[in-house]
């Protein structure tokens, strides 16, 4: 593969509603979308791919004009030479890119978008690609913090009408034992499960066990991205099964948070972890210490999303995850929209990785775009 072309293009999409965790509120998700044309056997391909970055540091280190930068002045070339000569793979992506430290996210769309052209030239889906039997993956929603518990209510009962099959609630200090018992109360029998996106410490271990009366999936990142330890620590104080997420940044450091007792479960992010195929790694791994997985989500586009439902459709994707449909966030996606069937989200069988979005939709969302010569 010989990269001709890259362009970064920034987009600014409104969301539905706005999105509350414990570490910022969105109205407005900015992203960046890579379209990349490559040469493979003398016919040009384009490839998409999707940074889950967000545009401040609030969620990791990482941000989009940082991600932009390092994109262009140090990612970008050094795969110039592989790419110059016709030796870019996919799987090469992430050894070119090696001596740049983190920037996984940023790593992890470039890489993206060359497996996804890579796909297109040879004409087999990503589904294909890992071995995804299955036709659909079941769909969960994550339900930002509200403004009061009656609102809460009311956003969880209009999503289980439209048929998701798991509740996600956020949580954070003042917003986590009553909400939980609320909802709980209101739906004993739906699976329900919290995330706190390290909004706690070890002191707060006594209170955060008063979840264990509401029979959650898991609690999801509840301590410091850098809390392994401590997380282990907490993980014998509850009965709730310890998820990590942030903590979580490679096939490794999974390893390490499973054998340490600091995660029963984990939550795989492609983009948090360097790229779909570290994702892959890391759900090797769990399966080979009999841990099970889910696929988390960055508010992605159609491009981001089509990879994260193959993905969740891998034998070690047993609890299920945030891939919702396209309204759930977007009132029109640059792609065609994924839509909820019967609970459930279809997983596209077309060549490449991504849904390839629409020209009009993208110029429309499109706020800056630049070239960048490889």
């Amino acid at each position: 593969m010989r990269i001709r072309r890259v362009q970064l293009h920034t987009l600014a999409l409104p969301l539905v509603t706005p999105f509350t965790t414990s570490f910022s509120t969105q109205t407005e998700r900015r992203v960046l979308i890579i379209e990349l044309t490559a040469e493979v056997d003398g016919a040009l391909v384009t490839g998409w791919g999707e940074c889950g970055a967000l545009t401040e540091p609030v969620y990791s280190s990482e941000y989009l004009d940082g991600v932009l930068d390092v994109t262009a002045a140090h990612l970008l070339p050094r795969l110039a030479a592989a790419s110059s000569a016709d030796e870019l793979t996919a799987e090469s992506v992430a050894g070119l890119l090696g001596k740049v430290i983190g920037h996984r996210m940023a790593k992890a769309a470039i890489e993206m978008a060359v497996l996804d052209a890579q796909l297109r030239a040879a004409g087999q889906s990503f589904k294909d690609y890992l071995g995804v039997t299955l036709d659909r993956v079941p769909s969960g929603v994550s339900v930002g913090i509200q403004d009061s518990i009656p609102r809460l209510l009311d956003v969880v009962d209009g999503y289980l009408s439209k048929g998701y099959q798991r509740i996600k609630l956020k949580i954070q200090h003042g917003w986590d034992i009553e909400p939980v018992r609320a909802v709980r109360e209101a739906h004993p029998d739906v699976p329900l499960q919290v995330d706190a996106n390290a909004a706690y410490t070890l002191a707060d271990a006594s209170h955060l066990a008063q979840l264990d009366a509401f029979d959650l999936l898991l609690i999801e990142q509840p301590l410091g991205e850098e809390d392994m330890r401590h997380h282990a620590l907490l993980a014998q104080q509850m009965r709730t099964p310890m998820c990590l997420d942030e903590s979580v940044v490679s096939a490794a450091s999974a390893k390490d948070a499973i054998e340490w007792g600091a995660a029963a479960i984990i939550n795989i992010k492609p983009s948090r972890v360097g790229g779909y195929l570290e994702a892959r790694r890391i759900h090797d791994v769990a399966v080979d210490l009999g841990v099970p997985v889910w696929c988390g989500g960055m508010l992605e586009t159609g491009i981001g999303r089509a990879g994260n439902a193959a993905l969740a459709g891998m034998p070690g994707f047993t609890i299920t995850g945030d891939i919702s449909a396209s309204d759930r966030f977007y009132t029109e996606d640059i792609t065609e929209p994924f839509e909820l069937v019967e609970g459930h989200i279809m997983i596209p069988d077309a060549p490449g990785v991504a849904a390839v979005p629409d020209p009009v939709r993208l110029a429309a969302a499109t706020v800056a775009s630049t070239s960048v010569s490889p």
